[in-house]
């Protein structure tokens, strides 16, 4: 006699159903991965302001295949930590297109994270891995909103 396990069982793994819900869990990582969004947005800002305002701040890196100026890396940052926290607001309200934009704009953040690596390299190391996640869970979670 064969039997299936019950999902509900305590210790049994927690799967997404078919009708897309998401378990607890992912669903408090898309919360947490839109508040991380919006903190990476801010340093993000604020790791921008610091390369334009003073190069002396930022370490100088002669011969790197993807070097820009400073002010150019400072303008990206800039930018890509506006649109990073504004999205993680627009999760964080449940709208429809946050989730598939905050995807877009932590990969994209991750990539410029990852050329920006000989420049603040433990930053860079950290920055990448938190994106990692807020793409992990983004993608995993399956509800509306991140508060139902």
């Amino acid at each position: 006699m064969t039997t299936t396990p019950n999902p509900a069982a305590p210790g049994s793994p927690r799967r997404p159903s078919p009708t897309g819900e998401s378990s607890p869990w992912a669903a408090g990582g898309a919360m947490f991965a839109a508040v991380m969004m919006m903190v990476i947005g801010v340093f993000g800002i604020l790791e921008g302001i610091a390369a334009l305002a003073n190069d002396d701040v930022i370490f100088r890196v002669r011969g790197y295949t993807f070097k820009f100026d400073l002010t150019g890396w400072g303008w990206i940052h800039i930018v890509i930590g506006i649109l990073l926290l504004v999205t993680g607001l627009a999760i964080l309200k449940g709208t429809t297109w946050g989730r598939a934009v905050g995807i877009a704009l932590t990969a994209i953040a991750a990539i410029f994270h990852f050329l920006w690596l000989p420049y603040q390299p433990f930053w860079s190391i950290v920055a990448i891995a938190i994106c990692v996640f807020v793409i992990w869970a983004l993608c995993v979670d399956r509800s509306g909103s991140v508060f139902d």
